[in-house]
């Protein structure tokens, strides 16, 4: 890596970063995966992809800040479910954020070009995904809930479906993507939802502001981790451009980013996540 990067990015690196920050910011509040905006981003810098994940966890933590109060309506009621999933995101992300800073680094560059795949992946499946969901949610409704009856979409805090089994089943797939975002963050917001959608009788949008939450626990457990143990390997002026971008996307995707067309979205997602493949398998 060009180590004068580290202390000294130039005038259009911040601008391009500060760009990929806010529109990661955008897509992580509405459709999640932007760290397949900002990480290949900081690869195509030249960042080495352990030090662009840590940098990229840290800075994105801002915008996870304000995406989930740009969802703080659909997360009225479910106090009770949070209270139960995030320490199960916070012993995932703390083994997660452990396997990242111990394991080789040769490891984490086997690794991360599957994950990136299958980030990808999922975010061209999302529409399929949530269809499914949809449906799904939709055949229990019409099978005899009574609308505003506890465990319904319009209760408040509809349990999952299944009694204790499935209650169970939402920590222990909590827990696991947790451990996943601790170590690669990106699609672990498609890969909540997508859970989520297939335990719990709610609405998507009540499931994508539960996202949002753990999606931002992991991330801050993760900045921590990551800050303590290896505060030199991260590129601190890359975390204020991120930091700063995706507060703003976070924003302003909380606020309009449902009335974008998830099309341009997902595009964008998956031809920056191929140009994260270039740089990670290219020597």
């Amino acid at each position: 890596m060009n180590e004068a990067l580290l202390g000294d990015l130039t005038g259009w690196q911040v601008v391009l970063l500060a760009l990929a920050a806010l529109w990661a910011g955008a897509v992580n509040a509405v459709v999640g995966s932007g760290t397949l905006i900002t990480f290949p981003t900081l690869v195509a810098m030249g960042v080495p992809p352990v030090s662009a994940t840590m940098s990229n966890a840290v800075g994105l933590v801002a915008g996870g800040v304000s995406g989930t109060w740009g969802y703080r309506r659909e997360l009225r009621g479910q106090g009770a479910r949070a209270a139960r999933l995030i320490p199960m995101s916070v012993l995932g992300a703390l083994l997660g954020s452990f396997l990242l800073l111990h394991l080789p680094a040769s490891a984490f560059e086997t690794v991360v070009p599957v994950l990136v795949v299958l980030a990808i992946v999922l975010v061209l499946l999302q529409p399929r995904l949530q269809a499914a969901t949809r449906r799904r949610l939709e055949r229990k409704v019409a099978a005899g809930a009574t609308p505003g009856a506890p465990g319904t979409l319009d209760s408040p805090s509809a349990p999952p479906a299944g009694g204790r089994g499935a209650q169970v089943l939402l920590l222990v797939l909590t827990f696991v993507i947790g451990v996943y975002g601790g170590y690669f963050t990106a699609a672990q917001g498609v890969l909540l939802v997508g859970a989520f959608g297939a335990v719990l009788v709610e609405s998507l949008q009540r499931i994508n502001a539960m996202k949002n939450l753990l999606s931002l626990v992991v991330n801050v457990v993760a900045a921590v981790s990551y800050t303590l143990v290896g505060f030199d390997r991260v590129l601190w002026e890359a975390v204020l451009v991120i930091a700063v971008g995706s507060l703003l996307g976070g924003l302003l995707g909380a606020a309009v980013g449902r009335r974008l067309p998830p099309v341009v979205l997902r595009a964008t997602i998956v031809v920056l996540g191929l140009v994260a493949l270039v740089f990670l398998v290219l020597p």
